[in-house]
């Protein structure tokens, strides 16, 4: 994770190191609290941009520190 944000996280995807996810808190399980920075996260592609490499995610599951 790259970023956070009160309306989400933004993130580096292994796969495809030109593009920048963003995972809103609206795409979010409700019982979750956001990542923390450096969390590794998984998570579901629910839409894509080729030209600007934009991606949005639907996270699944992450380390919740504390």
């Amino acid at each position: 994770m790259i970023g956070r944000q009160p309306f989400g996280v933004f993130l580096l995807l292994d796969a495809v190191p030109n593009a920048v996810g963003l995972a809103e808190v609206t795409a979010m399980p409700h019982h979750m609290e956001l990542p923390a920075m450096d969390n590794t996260v998984t998570g579901e592609v629910i839409w894509h941009a080729d030209h600007n490499h934009q991606v949005k995610i639907r996270l699944d599951e992450w380390n919740v520190e504390g």
